[in-house]
């Protein structure tokens, strides 16, 4: 995963430099977008709580940056979404701060109407919408759409299958929600995601598999 997440990042440097010039003294915002949701990946994956909560400051910086220099990038406005939400919820998964919420939900929304396709937004606000109560714009149905286009435009969206997962546990469809954590889980490893790995299991254990 960090080998992929390492050649997106020099392939959009590539990209972004069409001069002769040493890219490094010039960024845009495609390029700085894409390191900045490298650090958010690094992160996620890493057990030591400084280095997460480093490498999800840095990201944050480097995903502002890329939003100032480019206000229409989704791919920044998600980045941005990205390292904030993990700041968040570094301590655990509770989100008490409203305020807070709605703002990262705002750079959810930037990223969907600059980009309606994008599979890990399209992903990340499902699972909200899947996971928030009502009173905080929860909604069941709109978000198990929502999990379901992702894995038309991903087979293997990891996240996506997980917030299935839960719905089905939700409406009491075991043998579905099983069968949508296994291949979860399955993903999690093949992508190398130890994070998602440890919610798949979670949800498999939910759904009362054993072994």
């Amino acid at each position: 995963m960090r080998q992929r997440l390492l050649v997106r990042v020099a392939l959009v440097a590539a990209l972004c430099s069409t001069t002769g010039r040493v890219y490094a003294a010039e960024p845009c915002a495609a390029n700085l977008a894409a390191e900045s949701l490298f650090e958010c990946e690094t992160g996620r994956q890493s057990p030591d709580r400084s280095e997460r909560e480093r490498r999800f400051a840095k990201g944050k910086e480097l995903a502002e940056q890329a939003i100032h220099l480019d206000q229409a990038s989704a791919a920044s406005h998600f980045a941005l979404f990205c390292n904030q939400g993990e700041i968040m919820r570094i301590d655990g998964e509770s989100i008490r701060d409203v305020l807070e919420l709605r703002g990262l939900l705002s750079e959810l929304d930037r990223t969907l109407e600059l980009d309606p396709n994008h599979p890990g937004a399209l992903s990340a606000k499902g699972t909200f919408l899947v996971r928030l109560p009502r009173l905080l714009g929860g909604d069941i149905e709109r978000g198990e759409a929502m999990l379901r286009r992702v894995l038309t435009l991903d087979p293997t969206a990891v996240t996506a299958r997980i917030g299935l997962a839960r719905v089905c546990e939700y409406r009491g469809q075991r043998d579905e929600g099983l069968a949508y954590a296994r291949r979860a889980l399955q993903f999690a490893k093949e992508l190398g995601r130890a994070d998602k790995v440890v919610e798949a299991q979670a949800i498999l254990a939910q759904l009362g598999e054993t072994h």
